[in-house]
C-alpha cells in the first residue's frame, strides 16, 4: 500500500513495516528533500542544463559555440609575442607596442584556426571522450559545415593582412606555424617523440614571431631558453596526461599516450628543466654584459619557479598548463619577482641607469 507524504505530494511505502511515515517529521523531510533533488535533476534535464553529478557535464556556458570553438583560454600563450621586444629593452615605444599587440591579435586567431581544426579530424574520436565531447564541435554546437570555412578563414587571413602591410617576416612566420600545425593535426601527432617536438615549436614559433614584427635581433641564448622551456612544459604535459590516464587508457584519444612510459617522459622533461636553466642563467648573465645585479638575481625567482613547476608535473597536475601558472598562487609571485627584477635590468640598460653591479 502506498501513502500519502504530507507536504510534498509524494508516495511513500510506508505499510511494509507498518510505519506511516508522512507522520515522522524526520522521515517527511528527508522524503522531501529528496522529491525535490529528484524534480531539480529532471528539471535540469529538461531545460538542457548541465550538471556535475553522475554525468560529470560541466556547467553550459555562456559564450557563444565559435567564440568556444576558438579556445580564447589558449590565446595567454600569444603573451610571448612580446618577449623578444621587450628583452630588447623597445616594447614600451609606442609603435613597438602596437604592433605586438597586433601581432598577438594575429598569432590568436591563426592558432584557433589550428584548434577548430584539430577538433574537425578529431571529431569522432572526441565524441567518445568524456571531457571532450562537450566541446562545441563533437557535442554538435558548432557544426562542422560551419566550422570548416571558419578554420579556413582564421588560419589565412592573418598571414593575408601581415603581408598586405608590409610585415613579410611575420607573415612568413604565421604560415610556417599554419603548415606545421596543419601537419600536425593531419598526421605527426600520432608520431611518438615527434608530436613533443611539434607543440613545442609552436612556442618558439611565437617567440620569433614577436621579433619578426618588430624587426628586432634575438641571441642564442633566448632562442636555447625559449626552446628547451617549451619542451620541458610539454613533455610535463604528456607526463601529466599519462599519470591521470593509468588504468583509463581506452578514455583518452591521444594514440601516442599509450607508446609512452612515464620513465621515458620523465627523462624528457628533466633534461629539457636542466636545458632550461643553464640557458637561462647564461642568457641573464650575458643580458648586461654580465654586470647587471638584476638579471643575475632573476635567476633565482626563475629557478623556484621552475621548481614548482616540476612539482606539480612530477604529481601529474599539469595536464593543463596554463591552469597550473593561473591557480598557483607561489607561481604567480615568483613570476611577478622574476618580471620586476628582469624588467628593471632591461630598463637600467636602455635609458642608463645607475644600478648596483657586480663590476
Amino acid at each position: 500500500m502506498l501513502t500519502p507524504v504530507r507536504g510534498c505530494g509524494m508516495l511513500s511505502r510506508g505499510d511494509r513495516h507498518n510505519y506511516d511515515y508522512g507522520e515522522h517529521p524526520v522521515c517527511h523531510e528527508r522524503t522531501c528533500g529528496l522529491a525535490r533533488a529528484g524534480a531539480n535533476a529532471r528539471m535540469r534535464f529538461i531545460s538542457g542544463e548541465s550538471s556535475t553529478t553522475s554525468r560529470g557535464r560541466p556547467h553550459m556556458p555562456s559564450a557563444p559555440p565559435f567564440l568556444r570553438a576558438m579556445r580564447p583560454k589558449q590565446w595567454a600563450k600569444n603573451a610571448l609575442l612580446a618577449l623578444a621586444p621587450l628583452a630588447a629593452g623597445v616594447l614600451f615605444q609606442p609603435t613597438v607596442l602596437l604592433e605586438v599587440v597586433l601581432g598577438i591579435i594575429a598569432f590568436s586567431l591563426t592558432s584557433s584556426g589550428g584548434y577548430i581544426v584539430n577538433d574537425l579530424l578529431d571529431i569522432e574520436s572526441d565524441k567518445l571522450h568524456p571531457k571532450k565531447r562537450f566541446r562545441p564541435i563533437p557535442s554538435g554546437e558548432f557544426p562542422a559545415r560551419i566550422a570548416w570555412p571558419t578554420a579556413i578563414v582564421l588560419l589565412v587571413a592573418p598571414a593575408g593582412i601581415a603581408a598586405a602591410f608590409g610585415f613579410f617576416t611575420f607573415a612568413g612566420v604565421l604560415i610556417a606555424y599554419v603548415i606545421i600545425q596543419l601537419s600536425y593535426c593531419i598526421w605527426l601527432k600520432h608520431q611518438p617523440v615527434i608530436d613533443i617536438i611539434i607543440v613545442a615549436s609552436g612556442f618558439v614559433l611565437r617567440a620569433v614571431a614577436g621579433a619578426a614584427i618588430v624587426g628586432v635581433p634575438i641571441t642564442q641564448w633566448f632562442i636555447l631558453v625559449i626552446s628547451s622551456g617549451s619542451l620541458f612544459m610539454v613533455a610535463g604535459k604528456r607526463y601529466s596526461e599519462k599519470v591521470e590516464s593509468v588504468g583509463k587508457e581506452q578514455s583518452h584519444t591521444r594514440k601516442t599516450l599509450n607508446l609512452y612510459s612515464l620513465g621515458y617522459l620523465r627523462f624528457v622533461w628533466t633534461v629539457a628543466a636542466t636545458l632550461t636553466m643553464l640557458s637561462y642563467g647564461l642568457w641573464a648573465f650575458d643580458l648586461n654584459g654580465g654586470t647587471s645585479i638584476g638579471s643575475i638575481i632573476s635567476v633565482f625567482p626563475f629557478g623556484t619557479a621552475l621548481l614548482l613547476y616540476a612539482y606539480d608535473i612530477e604529481r601529474g597536475e599539469a595536464s593543463a598548463p596554463e591552469d597550473v601558472v593561473l591557480k598557483d598562487v607561489r607561481l604567480l609571485v615568483c613570476g611577478a619577482i622574476w618580471a620586476a627584477l628582469f624588467l628593471l635590468s632591461v630598463l637600467a640598460r636602455q635609458y642608463g641607469w645607475q644600478v648596483p653591479n657586480l663590476s
